[in-house]
């Protein structure tokens, strides 16, 4: 798909071409400012900077035979990420963004990857080329690969830089999906799927010549690289960015940085606008100036109604909206997003009978008050665009009526190539087809209704909890579980069932914060745990009518979580029934 861009009508059908024809067309302009909270001063790139960096590396990388091979990216967040992402394009080689292992521990991740995509090189500084080879050298299928340290590459080759023989249809990165170190799967997303996501971003999120983007999202994931780093390329508009860790650390900084270069639209998932909740003092808010800040894109994990409303109603005194918010939804398969709200519309938030969809229907609650569940919607499809949204019963294939909850199925020009290597996988997932036999589909293994243009995700298909024949969401036990008791991490549960005794049993883990001071509620450590179980046993009882078989209180960081922080409950439920997990003591 190519794109025309400007009014010079150059056409458009790579990155490559993107870059390139911003260098040509504002070379001076400021593409990425990085902001360091360190000694080092922030770091920014130009356009004409960037296109000179990533042709210079694209020059080694061709001369090392990179040219159509498949060349893995070890980096922290920062514009060498960057510069070498687009060395990668440059040069027609596949770029596979990942990050740099912390320890030896983490090896079999990126060995998975490696081994996977057939990967014989690897892009990244010297600081960690030096640390990491050292535990790379003596395991089997790390140690032939050829290192090349981008930090050190002479930006005078860039002047030997040969344009590379790619078209829409090449492979413009391989984004391996979070899931199980042993089988990753690499979605292999071409530069027509994205320039097409891209586009439907760009109008989305209205953005214009007065944008600035601010994100702290890691680079190596798919909303990081394209709705935190692309997008902004895409159009024209300058970016601000810092590391995940030091929005963690301290969450003013992302506030902070949209106040201070006047950021426009910034993308996080859910448990980010919680953190900020959390961590940011009355004090702090008179820092805050977010009356720039029209986007405020909310995805990649279930949206809480809740958050929406405390989030607005705490900096509304700052200057937010409560139309700033836009609940959106994707998934790596395609691309990045599928649908979103529309600019300038406040949440769409559906009050629906709780026990309803137990029965996997989504009607509007009565008025029992016990009974009512919120759901926010997340738009519709971009008809325009060529894209459509499809609500399937998994099992029959056939199309749900409207209150039914079915699988979510999606086509259009953003349904990735499929699976590296896998045509099986790719062939159920990306090739699916209605019992009419309308289709391809692209399955998103998420449980939802579409109505009246408004997309609800209620679930995950494969996380789906079964007890006593009704089907209970497990994000709807966490949010119930880390709501019981203040010491309970937000965003740190897992709900899942196991059989016992031939019958499916729930069990819940939580992590529990050992900085909550228990003392100041005359709590001895016995007295704590128990306090801390009773809540939650009893909270799922009121808001669920379902009885707890075992819950595990974990130490911080027991929760299994993929890179981009999404729970793995499978994960979780496996280290449950092998016993391995660390409990919390007080």
């Amino acid at each position: 798909m190519s794109q025309t861009m400007t009014s010079t009508t150059v056409e458009v059908n790579t990155i490559v071409d993107l870059l390139q024809l911003r260098a040509r067309e504002n070379p001076c302009s400021t593409a990425y400012t990085f902001l360091r909270y360190g000694e080092a001063a922030n770091e920014s790139v130009s356009y004409f900077e960037l296109d000179t960096r990533a042709r210079a590396i694209a020059s080694v990388l061709r001369q090392k035979g990179g040219e159509g091979r498949q060349v893995l990216l070890l980096y922290p967040s920062g514009i060498d990420y960057m510069a070498a992402y687009f060395g990668c394009l440059y040069a027609g080689a596949i770029a596979i963004p990942a990050y740099p292992p912390h320890s030896q521990r983490a090896l079999p991740r990126i060995q998975a990857i490696v081994d996977d995509a057939s990967a014989s090189i690897v892009l990244t500084t010297s600081t960690i080329a030096d640390k990491v080879q050292q535990w790379t050298e003596n395991v089997a299928g790390l140690e032939r690969l050829t290192w090349l340290t981008t930090d050190a590459v002479d930006v005078s080759i860039a002047d030997a830089w040969i344009a590379p023989d790619i078209d829409g249809d090449s492979l413009a990165f391989l984004q391996y999906t979070s899931g199980s170190t042993s089988s990753p799967k690499g979605v292999m997303v071409s530069h027509t799927n994205l320039l097409h996501n891209l586009s439907m971003l760009h109008d989305q999120l209205g953005i214009t010549s007065d944008s600035v983007g601010v994100s702290w999202l890691p680079i190596f994931h798919d909303m990081g690289l394209i709705a935190g780093m692309l997008l902004p390329l895409y159009g024209n508009v300058p970016s601000v960015f810092m590391t995940p860790a030091d929005f963690l650390q301290r969450p003013l900084r992302w506030l902070q940085a949209i106040t201070d270069y006047k950021g426009t639209f910034s993308c996080a998932p859910n448990f980010a606008y919680e953190l900020c909740m959390r961590r940011i003092g009355e004090s702090d808010l008179a820092s805050l100036d977010l009356s720039s800040w029209t986007v405020a894109l909310n995805g990649a994990e279930p949206i809480r109604a809740e958050t929406l409303h405390r989030f607005t109603q705490m900096f509304a005194g700052r200057g937010f909206r409560s139309t700033t918010f836009m609940p959106g939804f994707g998934l790596a398969e395609n691309t990045l997003m599928v649908c979103c709200e529309q600019l300038d519309n406040a949440p769409y938030i559906k009050n629906i009978s709780q026990s309803a969809l137990e029965e996997n229907l989504v009607i509007a609650a009565g008025a029992a008050i016990d009974d009512v569940q919120q759901l926010v919607g997340c738009g519709g499809a971009v008809r325009e665009k060529g894209v459509d949204i499809v609500i399937v019963n998994p099992e029959t294939f056939q199309a749900c009526n409207v209150d039914e909850v079915g699988e979510i199925w999606v086509s259009g020009p953003s349904v990735t190539r499929g699976y590296w290597q896998r045509p099986e996988e790719t062939a159920q997932t990306m090739q699916a087809h209605l019992a009419t036999g309308e289709g391809p589909f692209l399955r998103t293994g998420d449980l939802g209704a579409y109505q009246n243009g408004q997309l609800f995700v209620t679930g995950r298909l494969k996380d789906l909890i079964i007890l006593g024949g009704r089907n209970y969401y497990p994000q709807d036990i966490e949010k119930t579980v880390e709501l019981s008791h203040p010491a309970l991490r937000p965003g740190c549960s897992a709900a899942f069932s196991i059989e016992h005794e031939q019958e499916e049993r729930l069990v819940v883990m939580v992590e529990v914060d050992h900085r909550y001071n228990f003392a100041k509620d005359g709590l001895s450590e016995h007295a704590a745990r128990q306090e801390i179980l009773k809540n939650i046993r009893r909270s799922i009882a009121d808001y669920h009518d379902l009885s707890v078989y075992k819950v595990a209180l974990l130490r911080i960081n027991g929760i299994h979580k993929t890179s981009s922080g999404k729970v793995q409950r499978r994960s979780c439920r496996a280290a449950f029934l092998r016993n391995d997990f660390k409990e919390w003591r007080a």
